[in-house]
């Protein structure tokens, strides 16, 4: 018994201790630079362009601060959708911290940034030349031929080894083309061609012949996440017949498919609360909830679930989704378990020969709900892009495997093992 005590107590300390660990993997980009005065406009736009959410859903990475001045010379002169391709080129995808930067193999290296990972960065524009130079000085610059080292490492503000690095670089790094494509007005988008050419053909007609699409249209300019089916999605089994819907229900159920916020897909993964919806009312909650593993984001209805696919358009503040599966409300589509059979009255055993009993009646199923999509395969880092990870750093290796240990995993298998321990 001594012996399983001493087990016992061995695995809780290893619990504990990997709780810690865990503690520790958590970062939050705008606490850090909260106290951080020279920094509260980069703060800002990181929170308004929703580029914190996504800075704190990772587990490895490099955020490259412009200080005040820097950061109103750059948003004084663009719309808040090209400031979120500007900011998305500082959020390298690795972990540098001053010393790493004066150790780069070969003295230069490129490394992916956020921008890389939106699909809309042509060639190489998504990654970052860090060079270092003579005379202790460390460089930034697009990895575009023949683009220049424009900005420079001036200080580090805060590190969280191997979790997370923020740097002061005096300029933004800036790849050709960024600054200069029109940014359209929300209201001027075009959402019925975005989704047709996404797939999503029978979600744009259903927009277009129930008039939905003009509140989709009117709450663009305010904030707007749309989850469109693709058409796929219509041909599943499962999915109602639309047109034994009431013209209420089909115009509820479309409505369904949008909330009036800006929730692109790093906001996703970090929410925990249920998402409302433009069919939302006092008659029912009309909401969603989200779930994340990796970089799988599954919204849930209450009667199926759905995998969120791919963005089709993020301009804040706007931001177009394709799902797998059509999203049911419970409010339209739930129902409520048959009530049990009433149990027959007990009467006094017969004196007569037994005779075979009748078959118990069948259990009444509740309707299973649309299978579940299967999660999305992990994002990448494009191929040929170099991976520099700290040397020793067997943690910033873990983590940009997508290897996540939560301390509520940990405390379930650390007490079911000493449990069992004791137990014997």
């Amino acid at each position: 018994m001594a012996s399983s005590s001493s087990l016992a107590l061995r695995y809780l300390f290893l619990f504990l201790a990997l709780s810690a660990f865990s503690a520790t993997k958590a970062h939050n980009i705008t606490d850090i630079l909260a106290g951080q005065d020279d920094y509260s406009e980069f703060n800002k736009y990181l929170t308004q362009t929703k580029l914190a959410d996504e800075i704190n859903s990772r587990e490895t990475i490099t955020v490259l601060a412009l200080n005040n001045a820097a950061m109103t010379a750059l948003a004084g002169k663009h719309p808040l959708s090209v400031i979120k391709k500007a900011l998305s080129l500082l959020v390298v995808l690795d972990y540098y911290d001053p010393k790493k930067l004066h150790q780069i193999s070969n003295g230069t290296t490129l490394s992916t940034t956020l921008y890389q990972t939106t699909g809309n960065a042509p060639g190489n524009l998504g990654f970052v030349n860090i060079t270092d130079l003579q005379g202790g000085k460390v460089g930034f610059g697009s990895a575009a031929p023949g683009s220049k080292l424009d900005s420079a490492f001036t200080k580090s503000i805060k590190q969280i080894p191997y979790n997370i690095s923020v740097l002061e670089i005096s300029a933004p790094i800036i790849a050709p083309g960024i600054l200069t494509a029109p940014a359209p007005s929300a209201s001027d988008v075009n959402i019925t061609a975005l989704l047709e050419k996404a797939g999503c053909k029978t979600f744009s007609g259903l927009l277009q012949s129930s008039g939905v699409i003009k509140t989709f249209q009117a709450a663009a300019d305010k904030g707007l996440t749309i989850f469109a089916p693709n058409d796929e999605a219509f041909k599943a089994d499962g999915v109602p017949d639309l047109s034994k819907l009431t013209n209420a229900e089909v115009v509820s159920l479309l409505q369904y498919h949008a909330s009036a916020s800006y929730s692109p897909f790093g906001s996703l993964k970090t929410n925990r609360d249920p998402i409302s919806t433009l069919a939302s009312n006092g008659a029912g909650k009309f909401d969603l909830t989200v779930t994340s593993a990796g970089d799988s984001v599954t919204l849930h209805t209450g009667v199926d679930s759905s995998r969120v696919a791919d963005a089709v358009l993020d301009s804040p503040p706007m931001v177009i989704f394709t799902v797998d599966n059509v999203l049911l409300p419970e409010e339209l589509f739930g129902k409520s378990p048959s009530p049990a059979p009433a149990p027959e009255p007990v009467s006094a055993p017969s004196p007569s020969p037994a005779t075979t009993p009748s078959p118990a009646p069948a259990s009444v199923e509740a309707p299973s709900p649309l299978a579940a999509s299967p999660p999305a395969p992990p994002m990448e880092t494009p191929e040929g892009a170099p991976s520099d990870a700290p040397v020793g750093s067997e943690n910033s290796t873990a983590d940009n495997a997508g290897i996540h240990v939560t301390a509520s995993a940990l405390f379930t298998v650390s007490a079911t093992v000493v449990c069992s321990i004791l137990m014997s």
